[in-house]
């Protein structure tokens, strides 16, 4: 039998950046501000959304609750990407990893999730706002934005335990900048099949479900507003929904293009690196200046700390 099966796997080894040791102190400086700017504008959002009485609705409530995922996920994957670009250390514990594989991957998937209540409360409002307030309480508003945190973390927690469990055979160099199960599958010494058909399931479930739910959504409240009778009706109707509809598009192509896009491992690892550390920038930028409301209460907020 051969020995190298009975290898136990202590860490993992990174090698996202491994041929470009050249710009890593660039790289370093680049996402270190990205981070930044992440936190910053989140925090901002989150704050705003929770001092301003105007902003205490159901719509700003869910968008709150997507930045502090959009903290969470970030902080999951750039510190230790960070320490691995400045200390040279690319190396990360077993369970570190699994830790990493897990928050980060059920992250993601809880996004997915909320995206599909974000785009249900847009439905709701637009077809029916007559019963909305009676209907988005605070109790029921709370269990919609818990229910997308329930699936994610259930949902990936399946195929983290099974590859947990799996022989590595002492492989254990990750092409990837941080713990995923894609990568991290192909290091499996065993049949890949089962792992893989589990992984690709709960993938699915956690992407394309809530994808087709949004696209329900989207095409009763698109057939909504073609019945309205005034043009600004209409165009109040769209503003509503197009900050989610560019965030919706934005997380989804980036996705696409890691899971479906070239092959070749520089080009995955270049649109994972956007996915991770662009996008939780720009949806708080997405959503204060497409948003009137946000950028009156910003500028209201603004205009009292000056003293105006």
């Amino acid at each position: 039998m051969n020995q190298t099966k009975h290898t136990t796997v202590k860490e993992f080894i990174f090698l996202a950046f491994s041929s470009f040791h050249q710009f890593q102190i660039f790289l370093f400086v680049v996402i270190h501000l990205a981070y930044i700017a992440c936190l910053i504008g989140n925090i901002s959002v989150i704050i705003l959304v929770r001092a301003k009485p105007s902003l205490h609705t159901p719509m700003y409530f869910f968008i709150s609750t997507l930045s502090t995922l959009e903290i969470l996920f970030a902080s999951a994957v750039i510190p230790k990407l960070l320490a691995n670009l400045i200390a040279a250390d690319e190396t990360i514990s077993f369970v570190r990893c699994f830790a990493q594989l897990y928050v980060s991957d059920s992250l993601g998937a809880t996004e997915c999730f909320l995206l599909a209540v974000m785009a249900f409360d847009r439905d709701l409002a637009i077809n029916n706002p007559l019963h909305y307030k009676a209907i988005m309480t605070h109790n029921f508003c709370f269990g919609l934005a818990a229910l997308p945190w329930a699936l994610g973390f259930i949902t990936v927690l399946i195929p983290t335990i099974y590859t947990a469990k799996l022989e590595f055979c002492g492989h254990n160099e990750i092409n990837h900048f941080y713990c995923h199960l894609a990568p991290i599958q192909n290091l499996i010494c065993a049949n890949q099949f089962t792992s893989k058909l589990i992984t690709n399931s709960a993938a699915m479930f956690a992407t394309f479900s809530p994808f087709i739910l949004i696209l329900g959504f989207y095409t009763h409240i698109i057939i909504a507003i073609l019945k309205m009778k005034g043009t600004r009706s209409k165009q109040k109707a769209f503003s509503t929904c197009s900050a989610h509809l560019i965030v919706v598009s934005l997380i989804y192509f980036s996705a696409l293009f890691v899971y479906l896009g070239p092959k070749d491992g520089h080009y995955r690892k270049f649109f994972a690196l956007l996915y991770t550390v662009v996008t939780p920038i720009l949806n708080p930028f997405i959503y204060t200046f497409r948003n009137k409301d946000v950028k009156a209460a910003l500028w209201k907020s603004s205009a009292e700390h000056m003293g105006f």
